[in-house]
């Protein structure tokens, strides 16, 4: 009876310490710069600000690549003149984003954007989900100039991941909406 009640104290001895808690998730902390804009001198119909931290790519047919090396992503600017065909090119524009609806969550409603003084009108798409693009958008002066941009990361789409890159480089596509304008 007496080395039952040592080997029960003793196991209750050993047993007795710092209690085994579960880690807490852990998330990522991803940092940013801050934004800090240069204005683009595009030998292009068109002109515009983007993030200091992004590079211009010139590709043919007046289209550029704005690229984030450091995020792995890149905004693709096609450039079309509108030659009495604007709704062919609304249609078109919008065709693309919902050719995402495959993959996506979601597609939220345009964002509407105008600026008579500059005249540029045009409209922001947000795509949730593990689309290949997540933010896209199209701006126009709806007589001669056709501009759309959009979002790709150079990696497969984990919507949850890339989350963070996506909000920091939409804000820049909205600062490039606004800071367009058009040469004649």
């Amino acid at each position: 009876m007496r080395k039952l009640f040592l080997l029960a104290s003793a196991i209750f001895l050993i047993s007795c310490g710092e209690e085994t808690l579960p880690k807490p998730k852990g998330y990522l902390s991803l940092e940013y710069p801050d934004k800090i804009y240069k204005k683009e001198n595009l030998n292009k119909p068109y002109t515009f600000e983007i993030a200091q931290i992004a590079q211009t790519k010139d590709l043919p047919k007046n289209w550029i690549k704005v690229e984030y090396p450091s995020l792995k992503a890149s905004v693709d600017i096609t450039y079309r003149p509108i030659e009495g065909n604007l709704r062919e090119l609304l249609i078109e524009s919008e065709k693309l984003v919902f050719e995402h609806a495959i993959k996506a969550d979601q597609i939220t409603a345009p964002v509407e954007y105008a600026n008579p003084n500059t005249k540029v009108y045009g409209s922001l798409y947000q795509i949730l989900g593990n689309a290949a693009s997540q933010v896209q958008f199209h701006a126009t002066d709806s007589s001669k100039h056709f501009l759309k941009g959009s979002l790709f990361f150079y990696t497969k789409p984990n919507y949850d991941s890339i989350l963070p890159a996506v909000e920091y480089i939409k804000k820049d596509m909205i600062h490039m909406m606004e800071t367009l304008g058009w040469k004649e």
